[in-house]
């Protein structure tokens, strides 16, 4: 498969490792020295999908001249999705395949359907109040980060007390993150439900970028012969109806 990463930072670098590792071809780079004229190239056409992760200022606009390419493109830059509709309506309207989720690494799906169900579960004790702690590497722009804001998307829709998030306030009907930026952490992820008596902890702690990477890897595999907006949510149903779709993956 031809890939063209735009985006060449660190994660892009993990990326084309990884790609490189399971036969793809790199036929593109596109980062802040070359941009336009790099997306705008014969290289860049003829890659079968791009893996986009940047800058929350620069996504929105990568992504529409990777279409206008007719590229499809898998994105993991996160802090731009209040433009996300507008993305999901040119898919809708088969004009592009786009792919998006807050976060790449299979680990983090898992703990996604892990959080949805305890905040269900929790629903019905009522002595039980969550909050939320995440520590990223200081590189990282946006905060709440955007696994935060889908761990609480999980909370408020599992858990009908909870009606909204702040980054300050913390009352029983909001969900408050608190947020760290130290070294050259990949991502952690916490959330505690407390009570009078007790507390309940679920974490998810990222060893390194590979985990992301190499989902953005097999989501760039999977996308290729598929059309429209996709989501990871499809992506595991799919590996988990389908062993082989797992084991070609390599998990």
């Amino acid at each position: 498969m031809k890939i063209a990463l735009i985006g060449y930072g660190k994660m892009g670098h993990a990326i084309e490792k990884i790609a490189l590792e399971r036969g793809h071809e790199i036929v593109a780079h596109v980062d802040i020295h070359n941009g336009d004229a790099a997306i705008d190239s014969d290289a860049f056409r003829s890659a079968d999908v791009a893996i986009e992760f940047t800058t929350p200022a620069t996504a929105f606009d990568n992504i529409n001249a990777a279409f206008a390419q007719g590229v499809p493109v898998v994105c993991g830059t996160t802090g731009w999705t209040s433009r996300l509709g507008e993305i999901k309506e040119i898919c809708d309207a088969g004009k592009a395949t786009f792919f998006w989720t807050s976060n790449f690494s299979i680990g983090v799906n898992i703990f996604f359907a892990l959080n949805r169900y305890l905040a269900a579960f929790m629903a019905g004790f009522p002595q039980y109040r969550p909050t939320m702690k995440e520590i990223h590497h200081i590189h990282k722009l946006d905060h709440p980060s955007g696994t935060a804001l889908t761990l609480a998307e999980g909370i408020m829709d599992s858990d009908q007390r909870i009606g909204c998030w702040s980054e300050q306030i913390s009352d029983d009907h909001t969900l408050l993150i608190d947020h760290e930026r130290e070294g050259e952490v990949p991502g952690t992820h916490i959330i505690r439900w407390d009570s009078p008596v007790d507390t309940i902890t679920i974490e998810h702690r990222a060893k390194s970028r590979e985990g992301f990477a190499l989902g953005a890897v097999v989501a760039a595999e999977w996308v290729k012969d598929r059309k429209g907006f996709l989501t990871m949510p499809q992506l595991m149903e799919g590996m988990i109806s389908n062993p082989a779709l797992m084991k070609t993956a390599g998990l």
